[in-house]
């Protein structure tokens, strides 16, 4: 009923394609015309070039990064629906003890289930391998810090900005082949994508991911930060959301004329 409330507007702004499509599955055909404006992302801060050297060190030294292992990071608030189970059981099936695993993100209701997911690491062989760390307040840096960023959520996200901002950063993401992950990653050239629940196909991409040349990694890089700079930029989102607005306006002032 809270959601139906969006029907009155003359317009809809959905932050996905995938959005755009639960609305018109949800509620059938309405008169609003549902208009598709992605969210975006500051490309000022989120920009390889601007993060500077001290801070990546910081944190790797705050983290207790071990020095010349890639690194895997899952950023994202401790939720179960997030996956970060599946990513230890995908850490796991890589059968190496040369890559470090990295969870980012607070805990959503106490502390229980980050002991849950230290548990699982210690039984899966990864108690040396596994990062769990508190949310970051510098997530620029924290992206320089990885190898591959991880999206494994369970359930599909609606947009999903840390595979965004992470391919802003130049960096090769992996995401659940759900929700908006299918509109912000171009695989092959910025990403993989993954069915949801499937530790074996993560653990597959992963392996393709880690095994990146130099070269390779530097074309994956360039191909995204274009990517997102094109087409999810905080600047694109913010002109389409002011000409929707003028849109509306219009439609309402050509209607008092009319009166």
């Amino acid at each position: 009923r809270y959601n139906s409330s969006l029907m009155k507007g003359e317009r809809i702004i959905a932050i996905s394609d995938f959005i755009a499509d639960y609305i018109r599955a949800t509620y059938g055909p309405v008169p609003p015309q549902v208009r598709v404006i992605h969210r975006g992302v500051d490309v000022e801060i989120f920009d390889p070039v601007r993060v500077d050297v001290p801070r990546i060190v910081n944190l790797a030294r705050e983290w207790r990064l071990p020095d010349g292992l890639p690194v895997v990071m899952l950023p994202g608030r401790l939720s179960r629906w997030k996956g970060h189970a599946v990513l230890i059981e995908a850490l796991a099936r890589l059968g190496t003890t040369n890559v470090c695993g990295l969870i980012v993100g607070a805990d959503q209701r106490g502390p229980e289930y980050r002991r849950e997911l230290e548990k699982l690491a210690a039984a899966r062989g990864l108690g040396a391998q596994m990062r769990l760390v508190p949310d970051c307040r510098d997530m620029p840096a924290a992206y320089m810090l990885a190898d591959v960023v991880v999206s494994a959520s369970t359930k599909p996200e609606a947009f999903g900005r840390v595979i965004t901002e992470a391919q802003a950063m130049g960096r090769p993401v992996i995401a659940t082949e759900h929700g908006a992950a299918r509109e912000t990653i171009v695989p092959g050239r910025t990403g993989w994508t993954v069915p949801p629940n499937d530790a074996g196909a993560l653990a597959a991409a992963l392996r393709s991911a880690l095994s990146l040349d130099a070269a390779a990694r530097d074309a994956y890089a360039r191909e995204s930060i274009v990517h997102v700079r094109q087409n999810f930029s905080k600047a694109k989102m913010c002109a389409e959301t002011l000409d929707l607005y003028r849109e509306v306006m219009a439609m309402r002032a050509g209607r008092t004329e009319t009166a």
